[in-house]
């Protein structure tokens, strides 16, 4: 626990406040550090990383970061750029001569800037990945296959696939990969020794958060999900005392304790807007301006530049931000998937900080989310009226369907009759299928909080030859098509 004199006289009382809301939002542990003026002011763990067997949170419990990693991608980067071994604006077919997407124009033309500032023309598809065992490589190599939904460079569109690449594509650059470049140019110089990679290396530790979620008004723990393919783009694992250590580079103009790690130019390049976004919170006053950097999201907030970036994987919410002119940093890190208390915290922090009219982001954001579920319950309903009743089907007649239905990029689907209905499995998920029409059924995940419509297309002689889903939600965005393979019969 870290306590200077300083921060107790400008957060009295936000020790009570944090395990308020902690409970408010059900959240079983946070871990909290602010830095200022090239300081840790605070460090203080609250709840605990291990509900059932009530093992406290410190500042040096363990948590996923996850996209919160993508700066690190970014900063390496930067790094390889003050090198001379590559350059922002060079296409990455320089770099990595095979590199191909499914827009060739996009391809030959897409540089580590776009990569880094989400302007490729890509959706997520974050399904083509996500449960799945594709190695790095191999998800780079499924790129090609993976269509744009609006024109390359027109629109920022968040991609966790497109900063994979960058990372692995740095990694090639250097000779070595994007793990030990993050660890030989980031964690070592700034001194971050317990932060890693790989959640294998997580659940080893003997100060780790649990993950939980929360399902139906209850935390429930879950699995710890690895992510090690898409290293560069949320893998990394860390403290908020070692997370501390990087607010302070990022805020000394890339040095820490007298030594420099990356140039102020380039440091500048990664903290400075480069394609407009949504803002950090929709519909708020408070966030006039949003855009996206390298790396981070820029905001102005309530006229102070911030710059900020989340992290959201299975079990583990975090929050990272910093004002650069005021010297001020925070981050928070969760063993909770998917909760919005560490922005309410840290927006809450800096308005006493900087000593702002309080704001009750809290009762705001709960208010928020209350809506936005509401707007989602209501929106299932009407979908599921249109849908109609599901329809009971004979096993003989469902077993038109069975077979294994393929796309280039996403992988294989299994459909299969099991126990008088049809299953779908996908990667490591496995989902039940109602039928509400003529080739069309519904699956849904209550773990994924996901209903949609998969629907089968006939040849003119009545086989089924394709299965569509839609699998991304942008706008524009096309259903995913598998093809059903030849000889596809289920064993």
């Amino acid at each position: 626990m870290v306590h200077t004199k300083k921060a107790t006289e400008l957060l009295l009382g936000l020790d009570t406040l944090i395990v308020e809301q902690l409970e408010i939002w059900k959240v079983p542990g946070l871990s909290l550090a602010i830095v200022k003026d090239g300081e840790i002011i605070l460090a203080e763990g609250f709840g605990y990383r291990d509900v059932e067997r009530k093992l406290p949170v410190t500042p040096n419990t363990m948590f996923a970061i996850g996209s919160c990693s993508k700066a690190f991608t970014a900063m390496v980067a930067a790094q390889l750029v003050d090198d001379e071994k590559l350059e922002w604006d060079t296409p990455v077919r320089t770099y990595l001569p095979d590199f191909d997407m499914y827009d060739s124009m996009a391809a030959e033309r897409i540089t580590m800037r776009d990569m880094l500032c989400h302007r490729t023309g890509l959706p997520r598809h974050d399904n083509m990945w996500y449960g799945s065992f594709l190695t790095r490589e191999e998800i780079i190599k499924r790129i090609k296959y993976l269509e744009p939904n609006v024109d390359f460079r027109s629109t920022w569109q968040y991609n966790n696939i497109m900063y994979t690449a960058a990372g692995y594509i740095a990694g090639h650059v250097a000779e070595c990969t994007w793990e030990q470049l993050v660890q030989e140019r980031i964690l070592d110089p700034l001194e971050m020794k317990e932060s890693g990679f790989s959640v294998n290396e997580l659940k080893l530790h003997d100060n780790a958060g649990v993950p939980y979620i929360e399902q139906e008004g209850q935390l429930r723990e879950v699995e710890y999900r690895n992510f090690d393919a898409i290293g560069p783009a949320g893998s990394i694992n860390s403290t908020v005392m070692d997370m501390s250590n990087w607010l302070i580079a990022n805020l000394e103009n890339g040095a820490f304790k007298g030594k420099r790690i990356i140039s102020e130019k380039n440091l500048v390049t990664l903290h400075s807007p480069q394609m407009s976004c949504p803002p950090m919170l929709l519909g708020k006053k408070e966030f006039p301006l949003s855009c996206y950097g390298l790396g981070w999201g820029f905001e102005s907030y309530r006229g102070y530049r911030m710059l900020q970036h989340g992290g959201g994987i299975d079990g583990f919410t975090s929050h990272i931000s910093f004002l650069p002119d005021e010297r001020i940093g925070i981050v928070l890190l969760t063993n909770r998937q998917g909760t919005m208390l560490p922005t309410s915290l840290a927006l809450t922090v800096y308005d006493r900080l900087l000593n702002l009219d309080p704001i009750e982001w809290c009762e705001q954001l709960r208010g928020d989310i209350q809506k936005w579920e509401a707007q989602r319950k209501q929106m299932a309903a009407e979908s599921a009226a249109s849908r109609g009743e599901a329809v009971l089907v004979s096993s003989t007649t469902l077993q038109r369907y069975e077979g294994h239905y393929e796309h280039p990029g996403y992988g294989i689907v299994k459909v299969q009759v099991v126990e008088n209905g049809l299953q779908a499995d996908f990667h490591l998920g496995c989902f039940r299928m109602s039928q509400t029409g003529e080739h069309v059924f519904t699956i849904h995940s209550e773990m994924l909080g996901v209903t949609a419509n998969i629907k089968f297309a006939a040849d003119e002689e009545g086989n089924i030859i394709l299965l569509s889903a839609p699998l991304n939600t942008e706008p524009g965005a096309k259903d995913i098509t598998f093809r059903r393979t030849k000889n596809s019969s289920i064993t």
